[in-house]
């Protein structure tokens, strides 16, 4: 989709504004188009559908890898046979690059 997957994270303690609704806005067609922003454009959304529970464990598992290895994590809601995930930046309270970055490297898992 985009170079956004080779980028790291940089760690963010605040200080920082968030990305105002249109920055947010411009940065969502360099991800899967399944991506929302949230009404308050504070996270980015996406909801994915598995097989089963073993695909859907294979991917939390997949993500929290990245997650780890990026020290930028997202709220999980997951199921049988679904993740919902949320990105959000909780240091500055809305959207930052990391937030892209690791939605684009959510994207590449799911290839």
């Amino acid at each position: 989709m985009s170079d956004l997957k080779e980028r790291r994270c940089v760690p963010c303690e605040g200080g920082v504004e968030p990305f105002t609704p249109e920055a947010a806005a411009a940065m969502m067609s360099q991800l899967h188009p399944d991506w929302r922003l949230a009404e308050d454009g504070r996270a980015l959304l996406r909801e994915v559908k598995f097989k089963d529970f073993y695909r859907t464990m294979s991917f939390v598992n997949a993500l929290a890898h990245v997650a780890n290895a990026e020290d930028h994590h997202p709220d999980l809601e997951l199921g049988y046979n679904y993740c919902h995930i949320r990105f959000s930046t909780h240091a500055i309270g809305g959207l930052s690059e990391n937030d892209f970055i690791c939605a684009a490297k959510a994207d590449a898992l799911l290839e």
